[in-house]
């Protein structure tokens, strides 16, 4: 039998509450695994097609809620060389003063955000709406990572004007989002750490990027909304920030190389919701019993505050078997 969505499940975790059931947290699937959980193929035209199929996807596998971008808007980049990999260093249409005062700045009132009112949303559902990237992702994207960093100490002005850019595009962007009803969740998506350490220094993420998120949050807080962080990397120095500062509601993504989402939770899960966690390389690699017993007992330990979920998301790579795994733990513990 199918589970019935509860959305308040996700707000009692966001709350630092325990919910009346395991919760499943994921940022995003992949079209097979939609596919799969749908029992067709998608055969859509429009993007409100492509959003009901996923939120039917989402329904089926057990979530209270489903991801969803809001519009088209995005930046408009240079095409960039794509082999295995993708440089961070190649500098995209931004790279200095000159490019920044020339630039075709989008404008996300341009975009339609009307479909959010159309999507076929089931009683006890909510819809999370994500950015297009977030603040630096977006400033990386336009002005190259290496030049950016550079250009923080040859023209502070200049990145100063950069981030302001991008993170006024992206404000407006979610304050077109939250006036539609089914919106019950914010995701601020933005990327912020290698392994080891942040991109930017840690002054520097405070000067340029921290300010931008912080009213973010205060935008969905001011609308009645939880907003929760997915950023990868290393994180450990900014989590005070991330918590008492910007003050997100739950963060998202992390990495057994990193901080595992076990010790996450004994660190921080009496401060701020964990979502996820179950590190994508430990999903891919482990049996099926050794992924169930983990998910168990992570659920066991984050009664409260907690939601089951892998690290990052659910690429096409990982195998269907080993997400189900995972999934089954929760929806078993119903």
């Amino acid at each position: 039998m199918k589970r019935l969505p509860e959305f308040e499940n996700i707000l009692r975790i966001l709350r630092r509450e325990a919910p009346s059931r395991a919760t499943l947290f994921e940022f995003f699937l992949n079209w097979p695994l939609y596919e799969k959980l749908v029992g067709c193929k998608y055969t859509g035209k429009s993007s409100i097609d492509a959003d009901n199929f996923v939120i039917q996807a989402f329904l089926n596998a057990g979530y209270d809620y489903a991801t969803v971008s809001g519009s088209a808007f995005r930046f408009n980049r240079a095409e960039k060389k794509r082999l295995h990999t993708q440089s961070l260093n190649e500098c995209g249409p931004v790279p200095d003063r000159f490019a920044l005062d020339t630039y075709n700045w989008p404008d996300p009132n341009d975009f339609d955000y009307s479909h959010l009112n159309d999507l076929q949303v089931p009683k006890g559902m909510k819809l999370m709406v994500n950015g297009p990237g977030g603040v630096l992702e977006n400033a990386i994207d336009l002005a190259g990572y290496e030049n950016l960093c550079i250009q923080i100490y040859d023209d502070p002005q200049f990145v100063y004007d950069l981030f302001e850019k991008v993170g006024l595009c992206l404000l407006k962007h979610y304050e077109n989002c939250l006036r539609y009803k089914h919106v019950g969740l914010v995701m601020s998506n933005d990327d912020w750490g290698f392994n080891t350490q942040t991109m930017l220094s840690v002054r520097h993420i405070r000067e340029f990027v921290f300010p931008w998120h912080k009213r973010i949050v205060e935008l969905g807080h001011a609308a009645g909304l939880p907003v929760v962080l997915h950023s990868c990397g290393y994180a450990n120095d900014i989590m005070d920030d991330v918590i008492d500062d910007l003050r997100y509601d739950g963060k998202h993504s992390y990495e057994d190389t990193i901080i595992s989402v076990e010790e996450s939770y004994k660190r921080w899960g009496d401060r701020i919701a964990i979502l996820g966690g179950i590190d994508l390389n430990f999903i891919i690699s482990k049996s099926l019993n050794e992924i169930r017993a983990r998910s168990a007992a992570m659920l066991e330990l984050g009664q409260k505050a907690y939601a089951l979920g892998t690290g990052n998301s659910v690429p096409e790579f990982v195998p269907d078997e080993h997400y189900f795994a995972m999934t089954s733990t929760a929806l078993g513990a119903s």
